[in-house]
Parts: structure tokens; C-alpha cells; sequence
């Protein structure tokens, strides 16, 4: 005789495998012994597999669980002789993962709340402070000619946060200079000075729209595209591969990008300032009917070397802190998908809180200066 047989007596259950049962196939029998468990009756489980001479997956399985759930019933399980493999694999089924997270969470004070929170705060400016000093020393190698980095990679990066972000750049700069004429012609009308809308237009983007637009744009476009590089490398452990090599993953991974983004971003500043001011030019010239020449002779009065040179040091900071924010989320990405894309996230939407925060920093200082 082979297969499963059981007998309950005095709140015991016990259980008998017997024989060949490498075709064990008995779903309702599984069910049966499932639902006694569960009763709430019984109190031992006993396995014996004394006379076992064969089994196969699906009994091996109906063992693993039993005995799972008689564990999570707090019922005594006892195992007669079962054989070494058969045991070995139920024993490894019902270990407990070394790495699984305890699930028990301890509910904190508010004051234990706060002290977590403020050390998680200290962590993350130590971390981002370690990270810029770190990339500080990366261009510190690369003017005195001792940076490990290529300059394939660096032309690579060139190219893509050059003339590859030109056309989205150029038209949503000409779109926001639209959009400023429209909504300056709507108070100054009231005036009958509609001329001055060119004035408005040119002074708002050469000074700070331009650059806010081409850093907005390119937070998105190239940070993004800086973190989910980067991280999917960390995710790959290519990162880590190039440690064990000795080769500074902030050489060679950051460095090219973070010099790729200051040399264009006061290019793309540029290209955003005079797209916005076009823009500008067709709402004055085909919309409010302002000649093309009083326009243009406006414009050129308004535009002052100083409002321009002060857009150009704003994209200039704007690319050194996308780029920073992009390889920074990127180098402490997570080792999966998931990380990936947070960090991706997390990179695009620092960058632009950043850039805010500088623009406040930087407009307080030029007004106190009167620059």
C-alpha cells in the first residue's frame, strides 16, 4: 500500500507516508487536511514517514504546508523519520530569509520623530556635501591633466546637451515670449503704451526668463537622462566595476557631463533669450499692430549688457546644478527598476527646486549690488 494516510486522536493529528508516492496527486485530500488544521482543534501534527520510499513535488509541497500553517497556529509539529532529502528541503522552505524585513514596527514618540527626522536631514547634507567636495576634487584632476577621463565622453555629452536640445529650446522659449507679450499688451494697452511690450519682453528674458526656461527644459531633458544613465549603470554594477578597476566613477562617469553642461547652457540661454524675444516680436507685430521697425528699435534700447550678462551667469549656475543634481541621483541610485526611476524623478525635481532657490539667492544679491 503507498500514499497518505491520517488519523486524528485527542486533538492530534497524524499524518502517514507510506510507500512509492512519486504520482501523489490529491487535491481534495490537501483540502481536507488544510481545513483541519484551521479547525482550531487541533493541537499536535505529526508527519511520519517511516515506511516512505518515493515522492514527488506536489507532496513535498502539501508538507511544506502543513507545516507552515501549523506554525502559524502555534501547533507542536513532530517528524518520524522522513527521508534526509525530503526533510532537508521542507526545513529550507520553512527557514526564514536572512534578509527579510522584521514587520513588527515600533510606533515612536514625537520627539523620537523629530530626532529621526532630523538626523536622516544631517545624513543627506553630509551625503551631498561628500559629493560635491568629491566632484570639486574630479575638476581640480582634470585642469592639472590628471582626471581618468575620455574625451570620446565627453564629446558624446557635448553633442547631446548641444545642438541636439536647439529645437525644443527654441520653441518653447519663442512660446513664453508669446505668452509674456500677451500678458504685458493686456495692462499696458489700458495705458496706450503697447510699444513697450518690446521693452517688457527683452528685459524679462535676457535677464532671468531665458535662463529659467532653458534650465527648466534641460533639467528634464539631460538631467533626467544623466540619473537614468548613471543609474542603470549602478544597477548593472558597472559602477562597481569600475572601483574594483581604480578607475573614480566621479572621473569618469560625472566630469564629462558636468563640463558638457557649463560650456552650453550659456549657449542655450542665449538661444532662449532671443526665441523669446521673436516670440515677443509676433504678437507686437502681427497682434497689436506695432511696426516691425519701432519694435525692434525698443528692443535693442532695452537690452543692456548687464541684464545679459547676468542671464548668461544664471544658465551657467542652472547647468552645474542640473548636472550635479542628475549624477548625484544617478551614482546613489537604487540596484533595481524601481530606483531607477525614482531617481530619475528625484533628480529632474531637485534640479528645478534648486535653480528656484539659487534665482532667489542670486536676485536678492544683484538688487543689493544694483547690478
Amino acid at each position: 500500500m503507498s500514499g497518505l494516510t491520517y488519523h486524528i486522536a485527542d486533538n492530534a493529528l497524524e499524518i502517514k507516508l507510506e510507500g512509492d508516492c512519486g504520482n501523489f496527486d490529491n487535491p481534495s485530500l490537501a483540502a481536507e487536511l488544510y481545513a483541519l488544521l484551521s479547525g482550531g482543534k487541533i493541537l499536535y501534527l505529526k508527519i511520519d514517514g517511516t515506511s516512505l520510499t518515493g515522492w514527488n513535488a506536489a507532496l513535498s509541497a502539501l508538507s511544506y504546508g502543513l507545516s507552515a500553517a501549523a506554525e502559524r497556529r502555534n501547533i507542536k509539529i513532530e517528524t518520524v523519520r522522513l527521508p534526509e532529502d525530503f526533510e532537508r528541503m521542507r526545513q529550507l522552505a520553512l527557514a526564514v530569509h536572512p534578509h527579510r524585513p522584521d514587520k513588527t514596527v515600533k510606533a515612536l514618540s514625537f520627539l523620537e520623530r523629530t530626532g529621526a527626522g532630523g538626523l536622516d536631514v544631517f545624513k543627506a547634507v553630509v551625503k551631498g556635501g561628500d559629493f560635491l567636495a568629491e566632484c570639486l576634487a574630479a575638476l581640480g584632476r582634470w585642469i592639472v591633466g590628471r582626471a581618468v577621463m575620455r574625451r570620446i565622453d565627453f564629446w558624446f555629452a557635448l553633442e547631446n546637451a548641444s545642438y541636439r536640445a536647439v529645437p525644443i529650446v527654441a520653441l518653447v522659449s519663442f512660446m513664453v515670449g508669446l505668452i509674456l507679450a500677451f500678458v504685458g499688451s493686456i495692462q499696458l494697452r489700458n495705458f496706450g503704451a503697447q510699444i513697450y511690450v518690446a521693452s517688457l519682453v527683452s528685459i524679462g528674458m535676457t535677464r532671468i526668463m531665458g535662463a529659467i526656461m532653458a534650465g527648466i527644459i534641460m533639467s528634464g531633458r539631460t538631467g533626467a537622462s544623466y540619473a537614468a544613465t548613471i543609474g542603470s549603470m549602478q544597477a548593472n554594477e558597472e559602477v562597481d566595476a569600475l572601483k574594483t578597476m581604480g578607475i573614480p566613477p566621479l572621473d569618469f562617469l560625472v566630469l564629462p557631463r558636468l563640463l558638457s553642461l557649463m560650456i552650453t547652457m550659456p549657449f542655450l540661454t542665449i538661444l532662449s533669450d532671443f526665441s523669446g524675444i521673436f516670440g515677443g516680436m509676433a504678437v507686437g507685430v502681427f497682434m497689436l499692430g506695432i511696426p516691425f521697425e519701432e519694435y525692434w528699435r525698443y528692443s535693442v534700447d532695452a537690452l543692456g549688457l548687464s541684464n545679459f550678462l547676468v542671464g548668461l551667469f544664471h544658465g551657467w549656475v542652472y547647468g552645474i546644478i542640473i548636472a550635479l543634481c542628475g549624477c548625484y541621483y544617478g551614482i546613489f541610485s537604487g540596484r533595481n527598476a524601481d530606483g531607477v526611476g525614482k531617481a530619475t524623478t528625484m533628480a529632474v525635481v531637485s534640479s528645478i527646486v534648486w535653480m528656484i532657490v539659487v534665482t532667489g539667492g542670486l536676485t536678492w544679491f544683484f538688487s543689493v549690488v544694483e547690478i
